[in-house]
């Protein structure tokens, strides 16, 4: 989300219902047939999902086994087994065999159908997933903006902290919107953008005289007279142009340079920054007498890593924006949900741009995960292939396999019997793949693996 709107869409009940309501563990569907949807999907226990479940997404995946998969979720870590699926399932970007049972992490894969845990389905399963004028909400998103309306409503200024891409622009534009002063201006200024000894110039303006060539020219303040003045990494601001904004929001009156008459302004501040205020305050980077006039009522966003919700429908918006014929793979998506975006949404769309463009000029008819840029969706200096030896992860241990049951032993071993240690016979009279097989009895001490 990049720009927000005004329409909100969660009551102050709902708010109080998501705090009451004890978490219901579970999967949110992002993924349908290919399509994205955003599905509330609570587990009861152990319980089996295909083709045909109650409560997933319509129209049903075609590539979905009628019984896929068995799933569980305690509140804490989600479990999978597959159930001899006919198009497998993957978890977390790898395949998972046939029997074995493994925790999910971060995406399960179904078919074309894509899900992802989720220790409370309650809040998505109220308040779902709102494209309101091709701005996507979701249920954290929705109750930071119910609390920026009532601040709206009631404040003077707001601070918005959140990471650098996630949209602290659109909540700033929805403050300006469900506000008093919606008639009137919204201007955003970057302050990490302002050339070095201009910043002065332009928030404040200039009275003609004031330096050589000067002309009368208003600032940004003054285009905001009426409305609402956003000021974007605000910590980036020089100190001495920190002490004139704290005399213009505590007199309402505009300076300029070179003029000796003051103006007044009717300006709602809103500021933003990446940074924690007090730790900045406490590096000496911002006054602690602004800190208190800008930095109090504060709201937080949420990255995008932390909206799983939205993601798919965002990258199918960013979809329409590029190449049109080009289809879209359910990798392309399971990718973009296995990546943390430090950049948030604003990096998200220029890597799915990306990724649609490489797949134009690799002639394909479908945009794939390998489209995405390697270090699409990563930290810098993370890839594997650049990192240096101190640099590198330790190794993962084995993840552990859980035993073989007494039933299924004696059942391949009967198998085994029965066709004279032909592994591939075996395996068909079994309904399983002869490498699987191997793998099963190398696994389990079964002996070892006849050729079949």
């Amino acid at each position: 989300m990049e720009h927000e709107g005004s329409t909100l869409g969660q009551s102050d009940a709902a708010a109080r219902r998501d705090s009451d309501e004890p978490p219901r563990p579970g999967l949110v569907q992002v993924l349908g047939a290919g399509a994205p949807v955003a599905v509330a999907v609570p587990l009861h226990g152990e319980q089996a999902l295909g083709r045909g479940t109650p409560g997933l997404s319509e129209p049903a995946d075609p590539r979905m086994s009628r019984h896929h998969a068995r799933v569980s979720h305690d509140g804490q870590r989600c479990w999978v087994t597959d159930l001899g699926s006919q198009n497998g399932t993957f978890v977390d970007g790898e395949p998972l065999p046939s029997g074995e049972r493994r925790q999910v992490h971060r995406v399960l894969r179904l078919g074309d159908s894509l899900f992802i845990p989720s220790a409370d389905v309650g809040p998505l399963a109220r308040q779902g997933v709102i494209d309101d004028g091709g701005f996507v909400r979701g249920p954290a998103m929705r109750r930071l903006l119910e609390q920026v309306s009532r601040l709206a409503q009631h404040g003077l200024t707001l601070h918005i902290h959140g990471e650098s891409g996630a949209g602290k622009e659109g909540v700033a534009r929805a403050f300006h919107e469900l506000g008093p002063r919606r008639a009137g201006p919204f201007v955003a200024v970057n302050c990490a953008a302002i050339p070095q000894g201009l910043a002065e110039r332009l928030l404040f303006g200039a009275k003609r005289g004031a330096y050589s060539g000067a002309d009368d020219a208003e600032g940004y303040l003054q285009a905001a007279d009426g409305g609402t003045l956003f000021l974007d990494e605000v910590t980036e601001l020089d100190l001495q142009v920190q002490a004139k904004l704290l005399r213009t929001l505590e007199t309402h009156e505009v300076l300029p340079l070179g003029s000796s008459r003051a103006r007044k302004v009717d300006v709602r501040v809103c500021s933003a920054s990446n940074r924690d205020l007090r730790a900045q305050v406490a590096t000496g980077r911002l006054r602690e007498d602004l800190y208190f006039r800008l930095g109090r009522p504060e709201v937080r966003l949420p990255a995008l890593r932390q909206r799983p919700e939205e993601l798919t429908l965002l990258v199918a918006r960013f979809l329409q924006e590029g190449p049109e014929g080009l289809g879209a793979h359910v990798s392309l998506f399971e990718a973009c949900l296995l990546r943390a975006w430090p950049g948030n949404v604003r990096e998200l769309r220029v890597e799915v741009r990306g990724a649609s463009q490489e797949a134009l000029l690799r002639g394909a008819r479908r945009i794939e995960a390998g489209h995405l840029a390697p270090g699409a969706g990563h930290a810098f200096n993370t890839d594997p292939r650049e990192r240096t030896p101190e640099e590198a992860p330790a190794p993962r241990p084995p993840r552990p396999r859980p035993p073989l049951e007494d039933s299924e032993r004696a059942r391949v071993e009967e198998a085994l019997r029965a066709h004279g240690g032909n592994v591939a016979a075996a395996a068909r009279a079994l309904g399983m793949h002869r490498t699987h097989l191997r793998r099963l009895l190398q696994r389990h001490g079964l002996g070892a693996a006849p050729r079949g």
